[in-house]
């Protein structure tokens, strides 16, 4: 057993493309760009490299993990396919359609949000301010869309808050320390 190669964490993967992923929207989101980037990495990065990265996890016995990457990855090709249905107007998806596929994201984010206080810190954060994005976004689908901006600048902290616990990894390997510290979870286990 001494002699077995490490194993790559997954994670990396999969926080690196809902990281980025969600940033890119966010920049549409705000103004910034245009769909079509968006679109794009939906079905590769946010989408596919993220599954497969959630399928990884599911070899590493993390339930947590392989949820939230299939899961989330699912979700952007879904995304990426509501886009693309409307912009050739095969079938169109309006406002509150969309809202209501928010909504449901919003309610599995809800579900995941708990466990991931008991992780540490940092994953607490990225739920948190994923909760908080996704319930703004069902607010401005539903009444209130300048809501979509705020939400915009509120998930890039989110982005930013997974592209950091990637990098936590990443450097813990590289420098064989904890370079960036993740914090104390929310909701410590019982003594």
């Amino acid at each position: 057993m001494a002699n077995e190669t490490p194993v790559a964490n997954p994670g990396v993967v999969g926080l690196a493309g809902f990281g980025i992923t969600t940033l890119l929207l966010q920049f549409h989101n705000v103004g910034w760009c245009g769909v079509g980037p968006i679109v794009s990495m939906a079905f590769i990065f946010g989408g596919l490299a993220q599954m497969i990265a959630g399928y990884q996890e599911f070899k590493c016995g993390n339930n947590f993990g392989y949820s939230a990457f299939v899961s989330y990855g699912a979700f952007w090709i879904a995304l990426g396919v509501i886009f693309m249905l409307n912009h050739f107007n095969i079938y169109h998806a309006s406002t509150s359609d969309v809202g209501w596929f928010l909504v449901s994201w919003t309610v599995y984010t809800a579900i995941l949000w708990v466990p991931a206080m008991r992780i540490h810190a940092a994953m607490a954060t990225t739920f948190t301010l994923l909760l908080i994005g996704f319930i703004l976004l069902d607010l401005a689908h539903f009444g209130f869309p300048s809501l979509t901006k705020v939400a915009g600048y509120e998930l890039m902290l989110c982005a930013a808050s997974a592209l950091y616990m990637m990098a936590h990894v990443i450097y813990a390997q590289i420098f064989g320390r904890d370079v960036l510290p993740v914090g104390e979870p929310w909701i410590k286990p019982k003594a």
